[in-house]
């Protein structure tokens, strides 16, 4: 079964991300940005596509979590909890798990080994910065940069 059509992806929809947005859309959107950024760059744009995916797969909703269970510092600890996550449902390479990994660089202090990876840490922050404003500018805004990353602007 792809990605896309899981179960366990399907049910981060459940889940807030930032704004509006949910878990799962927002990781179809930095999946999408980071694919588009390694396709124009001549990288490898699927396996960094399917680590964009599963860059968020921490499965609770981090607004209530660190309330729930005593762990405040989701920032630094959610890409482990997905790595492990996207192991336990996917088959992900050494590769991927590395770009889940380390996608919170700088706010984590070890950067991805891979210049994917890195293309996810951007395509995420953009992406998350976005989604925070309000729906029209959003789509303003991620239409600018796609305009841009295609070579156009």
């Amino acid at each position: 079964m792809d990605i896309l059509e899981h179960p366990v992806f399907q049910s981060m929809e459940r889940y807030i991300q930032h704004g509006q947005t949910t878990c799962r859309d927002h990781c179809i959107r930095v999946s999408y940005l980071t694919y588009r950024i390694c396709r124009r760059m001549g990288w490898n744009s699927r396996e960094s596509a399917r680590a964009g995916l599963l860059h968020d797969l921490f499965l609770y909703d981090w607004h209530t979590h660190g309330k729930m269970t005593g762990e405040r510092f989701h920032g630094f600890t959610h890409p482990r909890t997905a790595m492990n996550n996207a192991e336990k449902y996917f088959e992900v390479t050494e590769n991927q798990k590395n770009m889940i990994l380390r996608h919170m660089w700088p706010l984590t202090p070890i950067p991805p080994a891979t210049k994917e990876g890195m293309a996810l840490c951007l395509a995420d922050k953009a992406c998350s910065l976005a989604e925070v404003g309000d729906g029209i500018r959003e789509n303003q805004w991620v239409c600018r940069l796609a305009h841009v990353l295609h070579g156009a602007g």
